[in-house]
């Protein structure tokens, strides 16, 4: 008899739900940036590397998949048969955000959320323009930013979609005033986080403790590593540098957590290091969380 078996036996299917859901598994997950990408079908090869090195779910940026919006039911089905989750589509911009929200235009974000539900992706990611200046974050812009992402995050609802924050070093300066006064301003209904705790790293932060205290709003996390310091740092496969991410692990566990944790390839001078980098950081999250 399965666990599920007996807690139907004994009446407790509510209960047993809630029990199930937690102790849910973590999902693991890639981004695709570590390979370069030039077309479809060249995303279409990436998802099967990824698949091939035992990860279940991917996220992708918006440009690889935006040219397939109009053939969406085609493009899907092609996405289908790898096998993986469609976790995400993120827009990062560089430039081009909107001046008054520092997130991408609201029209962009109902394009990216129609056209990412049609190819059956599950939640749309966006960052933005880190608003600290001289040490300090301006209160109308944070408003202002809050406002924009509680738009952002109603827009995808209508589509099915869930809507994240995905951050840089830049919103934990401050004394993370910026990522906390976005908290405190938008709504847990339809904004979460995706947490990328390399760049909390860069920061200074302490992402364990800052995933202790914001569990709930979590969707995801970016792993990546580092080495060196300061001007010299550089990035190098997950568990090859000096971040520890074990106090991370356990306080996931501790708060039987079940979002997504996914390996980040971004090296800042462009190299697109692929499954070089990839195959050694997905051992290193079997090592760090067991799956």
């Amino acid at each position: 008899m399965t666990r599920r078996d007996f807690l139907l036996a004994c009446g407790l299917a509510g209960a047993g739900s809630q029990l199930l859901a937690a102790t849910a598994r973590i999902h693991v997950g890639c981004q695709t940036n570590a390979w370069p990408i030039q077309d479809f079908a060249q995303f279409l090869e990436v998802l099967g590397r990824i698949r091939k090195l035992d990860f279940g779910c991917f996220e992708t940026g918006f440009r690889n998949v935006q040219s397939r919006f109009q053939d969406a039911a085609a493009a899907r089905r092609e996405i289908e048969k790898s096998g993986l989750e469609f976790w995400a589509v993120h827009i990062f911009l560089g430039q081009g955000y909107d001046p008054k929200t520092a997130i991408p235009p609201a029209e962009m974000i109902e394009t990216m959320a129609s056209g990412g539900a049609a190819l059956g992706a599950r939640r749309l990611i966006v960052s933005g323009r880190a608003l600290g200046s001289n040490g300090k974050v301006d209160a109308a812009a944070l408003q202002a930013k809050a406002e924009g992402l509680d738009r952002a995050g109603k827009a995808c609802r209508k589509h099915g979609l869930r809507f994240a924050y995905h951050n840089h070093d830049l919103e934990f300066q401050n004394g993370q005033a910026e990522i906390e006064g976005l908290i405190r301003r938008t709504s847990p209904e339809v904004v979460s986080l995706v947490l990328d705790a390399g760049h909390a790293v860069l920061a200074g932060t302490d992402p364990a403790e800052f995933f202790s205290r914001h569990a709930g709003r979590i969707d995801g996390i970016h792993l990546r590593d580092f080495r060196g310091q300061g001007r010299l740092e550089e990035q190098v496969p997950l568990g090859a540098g000096r971040v520890d991410y074990k106090p991370l692990a356990a306080a996931i566990k501790k708060a039987q957590w079940s979002g997504c944790v996914l390996a980040e390839e971004e090296r800042l001078a462009g190299v697109k290091p692929g499954s070089s980098a990839v195959e050694p950081a997905r051992r290193h999250l079997r090592v760090l969380f067991g799956v």
